[in-house]
């Protein structure tokens, strides 16, 4: 439905607030850390710190756990996490920690009634799926209730290492690596594991009287019976993640700990070759462009101390990074791609500035990418650390001329502290992108996050933007600086409204019981991240949600319900008009065996200032528009070895009608072999005009020859761009950071002949060998 605009007035009261945000948020840097405790089950706060034994004698890394060295190890007794919380586990378990001065130790004897159903389905490294039968050590070394470590094993002895940050209110990072070690056997009535990390892996804090202190919780997975046992009983209040959550963790002492600094030199050498086409001047024909490429580079992790680390590389690449997932895009704003690119993982959460969903002040894909193409990294380095209460970070990297950008110099500098309590911290972020032409832009902000009590969280966020755009902006005159006297001269007037980010938000972190959320926030039309991820600028934002959570009881088969309803509202500054409004009612039904089931039904007001246009030139006119949709998805049971989510939507879509079909299934028929695959169709119809079908289909296998030589097959089809992308890794990792890699990309034109000129076969190949080996030793 169309309907002619209307205008509305802005909401006077966001100017106070933009003036007030930045003096609270630098009065919370002077707030002392309080006593507050976490709101734990009192389990957890019964069990109290514990003090992990320094075992004396050696341990054979085997996974039998026969040395006489563990029988000096604390033994942690766990609880059933789910499906049902607090009951008895329905397999026998024991957990066994303990340390030398160089190693932290874990072991895990999981006993099972039924060894024939134990799961070790995949020989894969970091393959984080609960197919399989897990033991997990979960570590926060620095004690500040935010990042988790992750280390677990499987039946196989596959290790997976991971790290969850903001407390585990996203997902697992499973593409962070460090070095540890794990062994894994089985016996008669189960199987064991050994797991040993050595210190000058972990960041750490001693205390003046050098012990240190971590968060730690284990826990052991039985895949058939999609059961998990914790240690320290964890409620799963918090949703499906809530086992990795740091802030329910159980405090340990550690003494004795050695302290040593870590220096691990990476240098690579890469070679290949490659084509690409591009059109001839008249445009009449492609004409292909050969290129052999032979690069060498040099990564140095430099441990500064247990808590502080420098980072530098030289000729960064990246040549065996997974290809980005194809997307169809059917809005006007930028679509998200998450960063798969080690270096910029690694200790990732201290840079992190979220602004809500995918939106960010740094975002890492701006360094070395452009329009999705990698560009060159001469080099740069980071350095992360601790001090006190105190997170500090800053990164520099330097990059080469592009097609679309000039050589750039990209920087961010980050410091966060600890206030009011273990979850609480406000900081502040500068990020800066200076071009060698001239250009630049910069970008200083402030954030807090506060535990108020309970689940609830304030979060605040204020930054502003600067860019050689200001003069322009500002109505200076184009004259030669060396000629005034900058004494005599007045500065400009900005408009600092314009280029001003803020935001609040209060949320209640909880699945059970109310749910609330209320998100404010006003974005300059001027404001540009330019090392951020932000769809829209020139807005004024409300949204709240609220909802309630149950359990039918332990004897019914379903797990939780839950229901929701979102309100949002995006109000253009420009003129004050609603540009987009919407309502979504939700409805989740998840079952004690894994199965989910969710509905939405969403009605939606657009106010298109101007028209935009669809994949395949289909247009969308400027005009106001009320349309509603339903969707209804279905997920099955995550340790099930076949697997699918079913995602149906359908209703208007603007002045025309969506279809969307989306099918996710993955198969695991054996240890040496993996398949996964999903496949989107959305039909818009008009009417009138043009109608759009677009398709996405992927096609990923995995076949692990061994658990240190395994190839990738990542082939996709986007109909859309009439295109079809290929991405085949082979990897030998023989150990942890010596890699050999074989790597094929080519994209290919599915349909040649409806263009003219008509294109070749093939666009672009590459075809390119790289190893790497990473020589170590301690200090």
């Amino acid at each position: 439905m169309v309907e002619s605009s209307a205008k509305l007035s802005p909401i006077p009261v966001v100017h106070r607030i933009e003036r007030l945000l930045p003096v609270l948020l630098a009065l919370s840097l002077l707030v002392p850390r309080a006593a507050v405790g976490q709101d734990v089950d009192p389990d957890l706060e019964a069990s109290g710190p514990l003090l992990i034994p320094k075992i004396d004698g050696s341990i054979v890394m085997d996974g039998r756990l026969d040395e006489p060295a563990w029988d000096q190890a604390a033994r942690l007794d766990p609880v059933m996490h789910v499906p049902i919380f607090g009951a008895e586990p329905s397999e026998r378990t024991e957990f066994l920690v303990g340390h030398d001065g160089e190693y932290l130790y874990f072991g895990c004897r999981a006993y099972d009634s039924d060894p024939a159903g134990i799961r070790a389905p995949s020989l894969r490294r970091n393959d984080g799926r609960f197919i399989n039968d897990w033991c997990v050590l979960n570590l926060d070394t620095l004690n500040d209730s935010e990042t988790t470590i992750v280390f677990g094993t499987t039946p196989a002895g596959i290790r997976t290492d991971a790290v969850v940050a903001d407390d585990a209110t996203g997902p697992p990072n499973f593409d962070w690596n460090t070095f540890w070690d794990a062994q894994a056997t089985r016996f008669d009535g189960g199987w064991s594991a050994e797991i040993r990390i050595p210190f000058s892996s972990l960041a750490f804090q001693a205390d003046e009287e050098g012990r240190v202190v971590m968060g730690l919780s284990v826990w052991r997975n039985i895949a058939r019976k999609n059961e998990r046992v914790t240690h320290p009983p964890i409620s799963p209040r918090w949703g499906g993640l809530s086992f990795l959550k740091a802030s329910q963790m159980r405090p340990i002492i550690l003494e004795e700990v050695q302290e040593r600094r870590a220096v691990h030199v990476t240098p690579y050498l890469l070679g290949g070759t490659g084509h690409t086409h591009s059109q001839e001047a008249e445009g009449l024909a492609y004409l292909p462009s050969e290129e052999q490429v032979w690069e060498a580079g040099l990564d140095v992790h430099y441990g500064l101390g247990p808590n502080f680390s420098l980072d530098l590389s030289a000729n960064t690449d990246f040549a065996q990074v997974e290809a980005d997932d194809q997307q169809v895009n059917l809005d006007r704003f930028s679509l998200f791609f998450p960063e798969k690119r080690r270096f910029f993982q690694e200790r990732a959460a201290v840079f992190e500035f979220p602004l809500g969903g995918n939106e960010r002040l740094f975002h890492s894909r701006r360094v070395g990418l452009a329009d999705g193409r990698p560009v060159r990294i001469y080099g740069g380095g980071r350095i992360v650390g601790r001090v006190g209460d105190w997170d500090l970070g800053a990164l520099n990297m330097h990059t080469a001329e592009s097609q679309f950008l000039p050589s750039e110099n990209k920087g961010v500098v980050r410091a966060r502290r600890r206030v009011l309590n273990e979850s609480s911290y406000a900081g502040a972020i500068l990020t800066s992108r200076i071009g060698t032409e001239g250009s630049y832009n910069v970008v200083y902000g402030g954030d807090a996050r506060l535990r108020l009590f309970d689940q609830d969280y304030l979060i605040l966020n204020w930054a502003q933007s600067f860019d050689d755009g200001e003069a322009d902006a500002a109505g200076a005159p184009d004259i030669d600086a060396s000629d005034i006297d900058a004494s005599d001269v007045d500065a400009p007037d900005i408009d600092l409204s314009a280029r001003t980010l803020l935001r609040a938000r209060w949320e209640r972190r909880d699945i059970y019981g109310p749910m609330y959320d209320v998100d404010l926030s006003r974005v300059g039309e001027g404001f540009e991240p330019g090392l951020g991820f932000l769809q829209r600028r020139g807005y004024t934002r409300g949204e709240v949600r609220l909802g309630y959570g149950w359990s039918p009881g332990d004897e019914s088969s379903v797990l939780r319900y839950g229901v929701e309803l979102t309100t949002s509202a995006f109000r253009r500054s420009q003129d004050g008009v609603l540009e987009t409004g919407s309502v979504e009612p939700l409805a989740i039904v998840e079952t004690r065996s894994g199965h989910q089931v969710m509905g939405i039904a969403r009605h939606r007001l657009e106010d298109l200032a101007q028209g935009f246009a669809l994949p395949g030139g289909v247009e969308v006119p400027e005009g106001r528009y009320r349309f509603s949709e339903g969707v209804l998805q279905y997920t099955s049971p995550p340790g099930e070895l076949m697997q699918a989510t079913v995602r149906l939507e359908g209703g208007e879509f603007f002045d025309g009608r969506r279809t969307s079909l989306q099918l996710s299934p993955s198969w695991t028929p054996s240890r040496h072999l993996g398949l996964s695959a999903s496949y989107r169709l959305d039909r818009v119809q008009f009417g009138e005009r043009e109608d759009l079908t677009a398709q996405v289909g992927r096609l990923r296998t995995e076949v692990m020859f061994s658990p240190e030589f395994s190839a990738v097959a990542f082939v996709q089809y986007n109909s859309t761009l009439d295109r079809v992308v290929t991405n085949v890794r082979l990897r030998y990792n023989p150990r942890e950071g010596d890699d050999l890699y074989l790597v094929w990309n080519e994209g290919m034109n599915a349909n040649r002949f409806d263009y003219d000129p008509v294109r070749p076969r093939s666009d672009e190949r590459t075809v390119l060998i790289k190893y790497s080996r990473t020589f170590s030793l301690e200090r």
